[in-house]
């Protein structure tokens, strides 16, 4: 299924503006809907003097989000206000005492509602940052990740080796999600060839989006499917980040996460390596061996304390490969590569 097979639209958010009470209380909250999503009834109601510039706005959204919970409070006031204006931050600051339309207010309140609620603000402005590139993102997919930048680096390293060798590489996104780790590789390496396969097609279709917006839908192939399954020909490199949470950990996650972000994204199971044991399976049968040229390479996204178990199981499924644990920045375990 190629990427332009795959177009969909994000949801447009519409607002029914509710007049204020002009002096900052609290009020019934504005209604918003999406088409498709069901929202549920906000706990919170919060407004803002309809006579707000900028300044009063952030200030007063900063508190509300800081009592809410937030973390970054400050940064989430800001975000969300650049993206209802359609402005960059560092304007926001220049620019303290522009007055705020009723429309801006509206949607601004609706936002810091949301945030209020611990939504992601990724999902409220519809993209997250990655690699330097802005990843179109909402609730049928992971939010990108920093450590997964991590991820994109060794396997680029790798890549540019083949590409330096005078190879054309094919690259496997192994449950692609957004398509960021593909898009970057992609843009990064434009003589690599990916294919990006994922179980779910609302992701796929979410990842079709991030290929149209680079104009990468002649280098990146989207496939709907189990693992490697969807693969139509051997590829040098599978790279993947897999679901790797252990079920009983995931009630315990902040909320942003676990009453947002899809379960099948996070959900590994009993001790969080069932993706990956389904994907050396596969890998050690005569079908999954012909997925990957000899000398390939596999390199997987962890849990910070899961180097030992993901490297015994890839060791037991192929017994001739070299297996390393590689950590991160902080030192974590966060990368096994697997070299046949």
């Amino acid at each position: 299924m190629k990427a332009s097979q795959l177009k969909n639209l994000l949801p447009t958010p519409s607002w029914e503006a509710i007049p204020g009470n002009g002096g900052g209380e609290e009020r019934d909250q504005p209604t918003m809907t999406e088409p498709g999503v069901d929202v549920a009834p906000f706990p919170f109601v919060w407004s803002l003097d309809r006579s707000s510039d900028v300044g009063r706005a952030l200030l007063a959204a900063t508190r509300r989000l800081r009592e809410a919970g937030s973390d970054t409070p400050q940064l989430d006031s800001v975000v969300l206000m650049a993206h209802v204006l359609g402005v960059s931050k560092t304007w926001l600051y220049a620019h303290p005492t522009r007055k705020l339309a009723e429309v801006e207010i509206c949607r601004y309140e609706v936002l810091v509602r949301r945030r209020m609620c611990h939504e992601p603000v990724a999902y409220l402005v519809g993209y997250k940052s990655f690699f330097g590139l802005d990843i179109t993102v909402d609730r049928r997919v992971l939010i990108p990740r920093p450590e997964t930048e991590l991820l994109v680096e060794r396997v680029l390293s790798y890549v540019k080796y083949l590409i330096r060798e005078g190879r054309t590489p094919r690259i496997a996104d192994v449950g692609a999600g957004s398509g960021a780790i593909a898009v970057a590789l992609a843009v990064n390496a434009p003589k690599a060839f990916i294919y990006a396969t994922d179980v779910s097609e609302d992701a796929l279709a979410v990842a079709a989006q991030n290929v149209w917006r680079y104009g990468l839908s002649e280098q990146v192939q989207l496939l709907p499917g189990n693992l490697l399954e969807p693969l139509p020909e051997a590829v040098d490199v599978v790279v993947a980040n897999l679901p790797y949470v252990t079920s009983s950990a995931l009630p315990g996650l902040p909320r942003q996460i676990r009453d947002y972000e899809p379960a099948l994204a996070l959900d590994g199971g009993a001790d969080g390596l069932n993706t990956f044991d389904a994907l050396f399976d596969a890998l050690k049968s005569p079908a999954g061996q012909a997925k990957l040229r000899p000398g390939g390479r596999i390199y997987l996204e962890i849990g910070a304390h899961q180097g030992p178990a993901v490297q015994a199981l890839a060791e037991k499924a192929l017994p001739d490969a070299s297996v390393e644990v590689q950590v991160d920045y902080a030192g974590l375990d966060r990368i096994v590569v697997i070299e046949l």
